[in-house]
């Protein structure tokens, strides 16, 4: 690396990229090594031109010593001697070097890979001795595309996968464990901690979810369902042979397992089978301040966060008699000291958990609703349906997989056709 007069700098030892489940990988800087044995990192903003044996750089190096952050992936060090698969089927190849282009001014991408057909020899005598047909291929040449660099040798190393991807929505991880292999899913799965997991199967395709939890140790199956919404967790033991989730409900906590059960008793497409049996419940004495901070938890998804349903000790569903709702814009105009059993919307029935799914989509259209409560013949509230909990089962099955852009047809129950012409 020489500055614009042409003095050396140091040399580069390595190149820091940002590896995206989705997108090109982004080159942010280099790794240059300057005199002292000292490695520092120069940003890619600062780099004005890479030819052959040379980089030439403009302004001030940073001399503090470079630290590698749990998002950055040092593209030499881990990606070189890296067996991927080739999309077109003709097998492994190993990864000799990396090609860099400048898509715009002082902006780098990794996009090509010198590959050797076959696996990476052990020992330094096999590399010496490489054998196999060379090329460059493109990143969408390779099978899995970005996510294959992410994923290679994840059994070595899946906690520096989780590291990349770890700001990441429960959603987007999802999308990302997907794209994975069977064998790479199950080691991202055992990295991950219960509660992350938890959250990231209630977003994964059915299919996804049976094979991820089967292949989990029992006890700590039942402690991922534990950490899931009752009626996600209901969904999928729903879906597994009725033995095996019998097996599961017994290692979960009988309070956790409980509302589980009460769920798996209703058919999938009515109220009931939508609900999920913990949403926000506080008694009418309760003040308005009280239902603000019930609502702020990080921890309560948007849709139940809407709503505060207000009803008779015990406040745990089934709970006592239903009151009617606080909704949150009511309770940010009311002062914070008054009670909820003041500001109640009573104007719309409540849900009974036969209702069909056509029932419960008209319900939440026709009120602009992004949730309904669900009472008993007796007025007792067993839990509330959420316009989420909806879409889940009125698209297709496949809906997780088809394209952002493709169209999504045949929304509705199996069988039943469109909900009835409305949309939640």
């Amino acid at each position: 690396m020489f500055d614009p007069q042409g003095d050396q700098v140091g040399r580069v030892r390595d190149v820091v990229g940002m590896l995206r489940p989705r997108g090109p990988v982004r080159v942010i800087g280099l790794v240059v090594e300057v005199p002292g044995r000292r490695r520092v990192f120069v940003p890619m903003t600062r780099v004005t031109s890479i030819d052959a044996g040379q980089v030439i750089t403009t302004g001030l190096v940073n001399m503090r010593r470079f630290e590698q952050r749990g998002t950055e992936t040092l593209l030499l060090a881990e990606l070189l001697d890296r067996t991927v698969e080739l999309a077109d089927g003709s097998g492994p190849a190993t990864i000799e070097d990396l090609g860099l282009d400048a898509v715009r001014a002082r902006d780098w991408q990794l996009t090509r890979l010198f590959v050797r057909r076959g696996t990476a020899p052990r020992g330094l005598a096999g590399r010496l001795r490489r054998r196999g047909d060379t090329l460059t291929v493109g990143l969408d040449d390779l099978q899995g595309g970005v996510l294959s660099l992410a994923s290679a040798d994840l059994d070595q190393g899946a906690t520096n996968l989780l590291a990349a991807f770890e700001e990441l929505k429960a959603t987007d991880l999802a999308d990302v464990i997907h794209e994975l292999t069977p064998k790479r899913r199950r080691e991202v799965a055992a990295a991950l901690d219960d509660e992350r997991l938890a959250d990231v199967l209630e977003e994964l395709p059915e299919d996804d979810q049976i094979e991820i939890l089967s292949g989990l140790e029992g006890g700590r199956a039942a402690h991922v369902l534990e950490e899931m919404q009752p009626d996600d967790a209901a969904d999928l033991l729903s879906e597994l042979p009725t033995d095996q989730a019998e097996r599961l409900m017994q290692l979960m906590d009988p309070d956790e397992a409980e509302p589980v059960r009460r769920l798996l008793a209703y058919d999938d497409y009515t109220a009931g089978g939508l609900m999920t049996t913990d949403p926000v419940v506080l008694a009418p004495d309760a003040t308005v301040a009280e239902a603000l901070a019930h609502v702020r938890r990080t921890e309560l998804n948007v849709p139940l966060a809407t709503a505060v349903f207000v009803c008779r000790p015990p406040l745990e569903t089934p709970t006592g008699r239903y009151l009617g709702t606080a909704h949150l814009q009511r309770l940010l105009r009311e002062p914070p000291q008054t009670a909820l059993g003041q500001i109640l919307d009573n104007d719309i029935d409540p849900l009974a958990p036969e209702e069909t799914l056509q029932a419960v989509t008209r319900r939440l259209a026709a009120y602009n609703l992004v949730s309904l409560p669900v009472v008993d013949e007796d007025g007792h509230l067993l839990g509330a349906v959420t316009a989420d909990d909806v879409l889940d089962h009125l698209l297709p099955e496949d809906w997780r997989d088809a394209d952002e852009d493709e169209d999504l047809e045949g929304i509705g129950a199996p069988g039943a056709g469109p909900a009835g012409g409305t949309g939640a």
